[in-house]
């Protein structure tokens, strides 16, 4: 029941009505700025009074009357939360950021105050600490999730810690949102400079004989944020660090990387520091051999009078000279792969992919609602006809949207009150090669791989049948969710999936066997750089996050640049990164752990990595198309989202803990 005051603007409001659009989709048309903070405001008095209703049941708690209440309070809030957030990844501006500033401090602070209070806490402690027996393991789970996030919230502190907690929360959620805004205009900065965004740099820096713009390039891209201007990032990372250490010690934890994993598979910092210290070694030793490989390369370019005397392989270096590389070794021209790679074809690669493994099958949606012109929809349909849920994709650059790739939902998979099963709206978010006035869009190699992996995140949204909506599809723990992702990138090259989909945009030539053995040759190239580029931003985010409060004040104090400068290199120089390459995000533009909820929670990738090989090995086992095999990961995993412990649904799939060689062997790094 809404307040007279929310009821009168839910008149005009889209986010206090019901959508009458197909398939619920957002009427992203209707859709103002000035509806979001009314209807946020309006979904957090709905909550609390839905909690008030929880708290008022004179029946003694049960799952039903408690959990299950909760589950399915704070639609209004929801809905506009997915709506607002997302589409300020996508279509931001400055108008954007003020209000997702006002809202993110409205839903921080209702955050705080529903995970803080001790009455409701009471009600789940009961439920939590009676015979679970007759609850589904799902409830289990869902029960489980709720009452750690209450421990975990601060619901056992006193009241003035309590109120620091809450302060402690507005702070890092308003300095989180300033770093990725910050980040969005170093990006247009760089654009605006050498003419590419940040998301072409890899392909600009490999096609870029001219040496002083490969260096200009180079000192731009990794000095984002740290330029000492009005979008400099040090003083706003030491800040959230600081913040998040004090929370950390408030809640009993040594340091905030020992919070966050506290409830992850990986669960201790210790576990995670012994893992990638596994790795780092012979990433290293690999990419030793790579620098040699190209300094034969830059030699011949010094005889020939094209590169200084004396001149050895830097940083910058690096992109151009291993393409020249794998041209040699594989004889792989990216300039001849990627007129096979158009985007239409690619897509209906992944759409390929999915239907030969899991039987479902994909159709073009026109006449829905969609928030810009380059969003395109598709409906998802499983083998028996019944909708799985919506897909979309937005693969090109823009200025009103941050870097990188990602998959994210406007609406998540559950069941309703009265039983209806809702499916999903996911869409894929990225930022590929775009078309140009002479040519359509043709992919790179990693930008296939990309395409892939955030597809597998996609079905990981869709195929889920859970019935609540904290535990459907990606709600997983973080170092598990990229199991799903990195998996179906191991379909991307099959030849069997290429000869449906790669296929030359001008003649329709489906790619050649030669081509394809090459690009399958070369799949192991370079991995000694890409591991240790990938392990490093992983150890560099779990140093940073392993500080304590005194640590970081002592960051924090004198030259702040020149601190956190020498903080990273302290670190690369204890893993034993070579000079010649630095972490994938250095600490000022490392959107994921600063922004992006992966902080104390890079090392997902590689973690989740080993499972993905290893399942993936099992596959080539019993065969990479066996449908029985194909249906256990579809019922075992895509399905059952987070309502089962990861490794209890890893071990029932695999019938053994997940062996961390398939990771090496899978990148070349050690022998098979």
């Amino acid at each position: 029941m809404l307040s007279a005051a929310a009821a009168s603007c839910s008149r005009n409001n889209p986010f206090l009505k019901e959508w009458n659009t197909p398939y619920g989709i957002p009427p992203f048309d209707e859709i103002q700025l000035s509806d979001y903070i009314p209807a946020v405001t309006a979904g957090i008095e709905q909550q609390k009074q839905e909690l008030d209703a929880i708290l008022a049941n004179p029946d003694a708690p049960t799952f039903e009357n408690t959990v299950a209440a909760y589950e399915y309070s704070g639609e209004i809030l929801t809905k506009v939360s997915l709506v607002l957030f997302n589409l300020q990844e996508t279509e931001g501006n400055e108008e954007m950021d003020k209000v997702v500033e006002e809202a993110t401090a409205l839903m921080t602070a209702h955050e705080d105050e529903m995970s803080m209070n001790k009455a409701f806490f009471e009600r789940v402690k009961a439920v939590y600490d009676a015979d679970q027996s007759s609850l589904t393991r799902e409830q289990q789970m869902v029960l489980k999730n709720l009452y750690e996030s209450f421990t975990r919230s601060g619901v056992a502190l006193d009241e003035a810690s309590q109120e620091r907690l809450k302060e402690i929360n507005q702070k890092i959620a308003a300095a989180q949102q300033k770093f990725g805004t910050n980040l969005l205009a170093e990006n247009n900065a760089f654009k605006e400079t050498f003419g590419v965004p940040v998301s072409a740099y890899p392909a600009e820096m490999t096609g870029c004989e001219d040496r002083d713009r490969r260096e200009a390039m180079f000192k731009a891209y990794s000095s984002r944020g740290n330029n000492g201007n009005e979008y400099d990032n040090k003083a706003l990372c030491l800040e959230i660090l600081k913040l998040r250490a004090e929370k950390a010690r408030l809640l009993g934890f040594d340091n905030f990387a020992a919070y966050q994993l506290d409830n992850k598979m990986a669960h201790d910092p210790a576990t995670v520091d012994a893992f990638l210290d596994r790795i780092i070694g012979p990433a290293v030793a690999k990419a030793k051999e790579e620098v040699a490989d190209m300094q034969v390369i830059m030699d011949e370019d010094i005889q020939a009078g094209k590169v200084a005397a004396g001149s050895r392989i830097e940083p910058w270096d690096w992109f151009y000279y291993a393409e020249k590389v794998r041209q040699r070794k594989y004889s792989l021209d990216e300039n001849l792969t990627k007129p096979y790679f158009r985007m239409e074809n690619v897509r209906n690669g992944i759409f390929f992919a999915a239907n030969k493994l899991y039987g479902i099958s994909v159709e073009p949606l026109k006449d829905v609602p969609l928030y810009n012109p380059a969003v395109e929809a598709f409906k998802v349909i499983d083998a028996d006809g019944s909708l799985l849920g919506i897909f979309s994709t937005d693969y090109f650059p823009r200025s009103s949207k941050r870097g990188g790739a990602w998959m994210t939902n406007f609406r998540e998979q559950y069941v309703d009150a009265q039983g209806n099963d809702v499916r999903p709206i996911v869409i894929n978010v990225c930022n590929m090669t775009a078309p140009t006035d002479s040519l359509p869009a043709l992919f790179t190699i990693d930008e296939v791989e990309t395409v892939f992996h955030e597809f597998g995140h996609a079905l990981h949204g869709l195929l889920t049948k859970c019935h609540y909506p904290s535990v459907s599809g990606t709600n997983v723990a973080r170092d598990f969710v990229e199991t799903f992702s990195q998996f179906n990138e191991n379909w991307a090259f099959q030849p069997e999936i290429l000869a449906e989909y790669a296929k030359h945009y001008e003649t329709g030539e489906v790619i050649p066997d030669s081509l394809v053995a090459k690009i399958n040759n070369a799949r192991k190239f370079n991995q000694g750089f890409m591991t240790s580029e990938l392990c490093a931003a992983s150890i560099l985010d779990m140093k940073w996050h392993e500080l304590d409060e005194e640590d970081l004040a002592k960051l924090s104090e004198g030259d702040q640049a020149a601190n956190v400068a020498e903080f990273e290199k302290k670190v690369c120089r204890e893993m034993g990164l070579i000079d010649e390459i630095i972490p994938r995000y250095r600490t000022t533009y490392f959107n994921h752990i600063f922004n992006s909820g992966y902080s104390a929670g890079y090392y997902s990738y590689l973690w989740a990595e080993v499972l993905d090989k290893d399942a993936f090995e099992y596959f080539e086992q019993q065969g990479i198309y066996n449908p029985e095999v194909a249906l256990k990961f579809r019922q075992t995993f895509l399905e059952k989202g987070g309502s089962e412990e990861p490794m209890t649904l890893y071990l029932s799939f695999r019938g053994a803990q997940p062996d961390p060689g398939a990771l090496l062997r899978a990148r070349g790094l050690t022998e098979k």
